[in-house]
């Protein structure tokens, strides 16, 4: 019996893919590491539940995490799609250089086992994408901080650092907030 096939096309970090016929029931994070050598997404629990195989849906209606494990390439065909590979900016050489959220992780040494920080930096990322469409007040940052990651399952319970790290990132980048990071400097969060 013939596994059924459909014919798969995509940019993924920039790269076109595609077409290429791939099994039709496939799910995202097996051809990220399987067919692309993508390893940086994490399976853990193949549920969706703990979102540490997050990765970046782009569209015109903006970027938006999902989860990789229970995504299939169906949904995905067609589609843009960044993974934590494709966070990192480059230098002129080609070499790569961290975003500010993998700075702030780094600085706040924003992971233990680090096997779910790829999720919480992808997680990261749309949130701060989003905020620069759409600044909010500085009184918001924290409740829009624990909404962006609380899906995000951290099994070593670094949430404190990942949490300090983004809302880092948010204070410091002007025009995130609508009250301009001169004005944050003193702002301090729960955690």
């Amino acid at each position: 019996m013939a596994i059924p096939k459909i014919s798969f096309s995509a940019t993924i970090n920039g790269q076109k893919i595609g077409p290429v016929d791939l099994p039709e029931d496939l799910m995202a994070v097996e051809l990220l590491q399987e067919y692309l050598n993508l390893t940086g997404t994490r399976l853990t629990c193949g549920q969706g539940v703990c979102r540490a195989c997050t990765i970046i849906v782009d569209g015109e209606e903006g970027s938006r995490t999902v989860p990789a494990c229970i995504t299939g390439i169906a949904w995905l065909n067609g589609r843009s799609i960044r993974t934590i590979e494709g966070i990192a900016g480059k230098d002129t050489d080609g070499r790569p250089v961290p975003s500010p959220v993998q700075q702030a992780f780094l600085k706040h040494f924003s992971f233990q086992c680090s096997y779910c920080t790829p999720g919480f930096v992808n997680a990261a990322t749309v949130l701060v994408e989003s905020l620069a469409k759409a600044p909010i007040p500085v009184a918001e940052v924290e409740g829009r901080i624990l909404t962006a990651l609380d899906a995000n399952l951290c099994r070593c319970t670094g949430y404190v650092r990942y949490y300090q790290a983004v809302r880092e990132v948010i204070l410091s980048t002007p025009g995130l907030t609508v009250d301009g990071p001169a004005q944050t400097a003193n702002a301090t969060v729960k955690a």
